[in-house]
């Protein structure tokens, strides 16, 4: 499986790299999660740049694409020339956002009038863009989830590997995240968060 994990200049550390770190821990079974985004490299919200392993058109082919947040992620959802680089499809693909990536999916028309999840700073913002916020950290519709607060990452990360593996893959790849002394309570939590959401079956490949 393929993910692509959408990361802007400006963007927020805990997003990008817990989410892409978690998912590859599957990679000995042929799993890749890559920091994909729109220029050849990103500035993080506090300073650190890295080069991307995947243009944003990578999207369109993954499995599934997780879409991370940051502080320019509103000025990011005003640009129509970003904004069309991103092709996603629910109907073969996972699509996940977190925080002010929820905002994007709005601008995208992949949320509709189903309710979602985002942090408190970027709510205004989405209720603005027509959608309805939960006081939830992790919702999902179908194949589009949605993740509020920084942590949430692990959530959209362990329902992208339960629904494209299963759940005790998921449930393998947060023990060894979590931390000693606190595992089971760590995956259990985190696992109920996304178990009412959950579809036998997974998506097919792209």
């Amino acid at each position: 499986m393929q993910i692509a994990v959408l990361t802007f200049d400006g963007f927020n550390e805990l997003d990008s790299f817990i989410a892409a770190a978690i998912l590859n821990r599957l990679r000995g079974q042929g799993w890749a999660a890559h920091i994909t985004a729109p220029t050849a490299r990103v500035t993080s919200m506090n300073g650190v740049a890295i080069d991307r392993q995947k243009p944003l058109e990578y999207a369109e082919e993954a499995d599934a694409v997780i879409v991370g947040s940051g502080v320019r992620t509103r000025e990011i959802a005003a640009d129509p020339a970003i904004l069309d680089r991103i092709r996603l499809d629910p109907a073969r693909q996972l699509v996940g956002a977190q925080c002010s990536g929820t905002l994007l999916l709005a601008k995208l028309g992949l949320i509709g009038d189903l309710p979602a999840c985002t942090d408190l700073t970027t709510k205004p913002w989405v209720i603005e863009a027509g959608v309805e916020v939960l006081d939830a950290p992790f919702v999902a519709h179908g194949n589009v989830a949605t993740a509020g607060g920084c942590l949430a990452s692990q959530y959209l990360a362990a329902w992208v590997i339960a629904r494209l593996a299963d759940e005790a893959a998921a449930e393998e790849a947060l023990h060894y995240v979590a931390p000693v002394g606190e595992k089971a309570l760590y995956v259990e939590r985190a696992m109920a968060a996304v178990r009412p959401f959950l579809r036998h079956g997974v998506v097919a490949a792209a």
